[in-house]
């Protein structure tokens, strides 16, 4: 089955950085577009960052310039370097994959940043 597991979250101050992977099972990783949602307390999950099979990489204007997806295929993994982060990326970030046209959710990694 499909499966997602994401690492790499914590508390972080202003203006610091954090590297989340996302590692992945039961698909061929290598033709798969992978994405990175965030969702903050009380609002819905929102679209972060996508990497296309090709390496396309695509951003929320929100992280543009800031965030930096990537990608592993030996690994199966997706990554996601967060520079200069503000108080208002404080979420839950999630990894997703849709595979035959079902969405698959990772569990999700904290991100807290205090200001």
């Amino acid at each position: 089955q499909v499966q997602l597991v994401e690492s790499g979250g914590g508390l972080v101050q202003a203006g610091g950085s954090l590297r989340l992977s996302c590692v992945a099972s039961g698909i061929t990783f290598r033709w798969s577009t992978m994405g990175w949602y965030r969702q903050a307390p009380g609002n819905q999950r929102e679209w972060v960052a996508t990497i296309t099979s090709s390496g396309v990489v695509n951003y929320a204007d929100t992280v543009k310039g800031r965030f930096t997806i990537s990608r592993d295929n030996s690994k199966n993994m997706v990554a996601l370097q967060m520079d200069s982060l503000k108080s208002e990326d404080t979420a839950v970030y999630y990894c997703k994959t849709t595979v035959g046209g079902r969405d698959y959710w990772g569990q999700g990694t904290q991100v807290t940043v205090s200001s």
